[in-house]
């Protein structure tokens, strides 16, 4: 398994590459959990990711969702595993860092999140086309 940790001030990330969370998500030990936005997630997703936004799209910009450490805990236990994902790989290294921070204990970021993983072929869930 490819892992690159990288430090920030007190909880220490651990990222792994797209190729070993589709085997951590297929056997089943990781939940994925999605932090891109709700528009971005109803475009595409990770077949059974659970969508919480780590940022929000408003009018000034995107923002920080203050209240994302405690809707993971509304839905998952601290003792749980989550592979965090965004678009690119960034959102979700913050994401990570917090909810490590918040003392979560098995948690791992992915590495060029949503787009590495398209870009490698696997599987999504995408929308219905809607027919005119």
């Amino acid at each position: 398994m490819d892992l690159i940790k990288k430090s920030s001030s007190e909880a220490e990330v651990i990222t792994v590459d797209v190729h070993a969370a589709k085997d951590l998500l297929h056997q089943g030990h990781y939940h994925y959990l999605d932090v891109r936005t709700e528009e971005e997630f109803k475009n595409g997703h990770v077949e059974n990711a659970l969508n919480i936004p780590y940022m929000f799209n408003t009018p000034k910009g995107r923002v920080k969702n203050p209240k994302f450490v405690d809707q993971v805990l509304a839905v998952s236990g601290k003792e749980d595993h989550l592979l965090v994902g965004c678009q690119s790989g960034i959102r979700s290294v913050y994401a990570t860092t917090d909810l490590l921070e918040a003392e979560f204990k098995h948690v791992c970021n992915m590495g060029g999140g949503y787009i590495a993983w398209i870009g490698n072929g696997f599987a999504v869930k995408k929308p219905l086309p809607v027919e005119l």
